[in-house]
């Protein structure tokens, strides 16, 4: 039986429910996100393992997700996004258990890897989100959610601070295990289960985009791409961003805190009004208008590179995260648009893979970077990879301008 539309008025308030739930379920994995090098310091019989550990234990997640996210997107896309939503929410939530009894550090680490292989829940829940509200609106609601992960990640790291100040690590685990199952519970209860959309009879052109392909096509190709520098470009500071601020700045760990925190506060302000300068404009001037913000990124690193002053570096982190509302949630509305209405799951469950890609790569090359060369050019290599996320953009500009023309004079 086919599923009735879902009216407007609760569309909305459907999108507030995934907002909270993914606020929660978000800030339940960051209890422990700041505090596993402490935990596994304690458990180390070796400075090499706790080495090797202290990277593993935030890599591994990434690397679970990259493995499977496409798959539950094909998943999601035959059988709901609800239903790989509660899968997603049940597997941080059995794994978060298993880790507060876990007390070997190998164990941890093998567990953090089938948590993201288990997990993956943000896709699922765009996918959902997507199938359920206006396309006009679709930027606005990936930066909504993103809103959500940011806001989630600030509140979960002080929840996990105040576990750990009055209790143990056991119980900052234990914690965001219950709050998982029970967002769980609310999406199994109450969200309601949305039919995949059914595949028409397929056109030429169907045909020569087979799922498998499609992500290899353009536009999907360079919008993953310019993606992907985007996000690497961002995480090359993870590592070594308190080791550089207090070498640099001298000074102490709550300005270390204040100029990380205000990145993603600048986000979270900016985020939605990001999303309704972007969600009228069409791709090629939304193109355009990424590549200001890609060289607007560029400079304002180059200029944390060169300044000796606390007060301008925090600044310029704030305005750092309010250019960055305008470029995951915009990308990724643009990636799935191109995508059509019946590969959500899969090109979404790509795009999370090619994001946590990334991510990893952009951590990694910044802590060899940081061992190779050392903190004072940090910020400069940031600068060139944005730079180079310029390039990308503006290549792919130019060769939508060359494929157009062609066509124009046959038209």
């Amino acid at each position: 039986m086919a599923h009735a539309p879902i009216a407007p008025a609760r569309s909305s308030r459907l999108i507030h429910l995934l907002f909270v739930v993914q606020l929660v379920s978000m800030g339940a994995m960051e209890m422990s996100g700041p505090f596993w090098p402490i935990h596994l310091r304690a458990l180390s019989t070796s400075g090499w393992q706790f080495g090797f550990a202290g990277v593993a234990i935030y890599v591994g997640p990434m690397l679970g997700i990259v493995l499977t996210s496409t798959f539950w997107g094909r998943v999601g896309d035959r059988f709901g996004h609800k239903l790989m939503m509660v899968r997603a929410l049940l597997g941080l939530a059995l794994t978060q258990l298993a880790l507060a009894f876990a007390q070997d550090v190998w164990t941890i680490l093998v567990l953090r890897l089938l948590q993201g292989a288990c997990a993956g829940y943000i896709a699922p829940a765009q996918a959902y989100g997507v199938s359920i509200e206006s396309p006009a609106r679709h930027v606005r609601l990936f930066a909504y959610l993103q809103v959500s992960t940011n806001v989630g990640s600030l509140f979960g790291a002080v929840a996990g601070g105040l576990i750990l100040d009055h209790a143990s690590f056991y119980w900052i685990n234990i914690g965001a295990a219950v709050a998982c199952a029970i967002c769980a519970g609310t999406v199994a209860l109450i969200l309601p289960s949305v039919r995949p959309v059914a595949k028409a009879v397929p056109s030429v052109s169907d045909t020569m985009l087979e799922p498998g392909a499609l992500w290899r096509k353009p536009p999907i190709a360079g919008l993953l791409c310019v993606t992907g520098l985007l996000l690497l470009s961002r995480m090359i500071t993870q590592t070594p961003f308190s080791l550089y601020v207090r070498s640099v700045f001298g000074v102490s760990n709550w300005l270390v805190g204040l100029s990380y925190g205000l990145q993603a506060f600048g986000f979270v302000v900016s985020a939605t009004l990001w999303a309704r300068y972007f969600e009228r404009k069409q791709l090629d001037d939304a193109l355009r208008s990424i590549t200001h913000v890609a060289m607007a990124c560029a400079i304002l690193t180059a200029v944390a590179g060169l300044t000796r002053s606390i007060a301008v570096f925090i600044a310029i982190h704030f305005a750092w995260g309010v250019l960055l509302g305008a470029t995951t949630p915009v990308l990724m509305a643009l990636i799935s648009k191109a995508a059509g209405s019946q590969r959500q799951g899969y090109i979404l469950g790509i795009g999370q893979s090619t994001a946590q890609f990334a991510s990893i790569t952009g951590i990694a090359l910044g802590g060899w970077l940081t061992q190779v060369v050392g903190l004072r050019y940090t910020y400069f290599y940031v600068a060139a990879c944005y730079a180079l996320a310029m390039v990308a953009v503006l290549a792919m500009r130019s060769e939508r301008v060359t494929t157009a023309r062609p066509q124009e004079e046959h038209g």
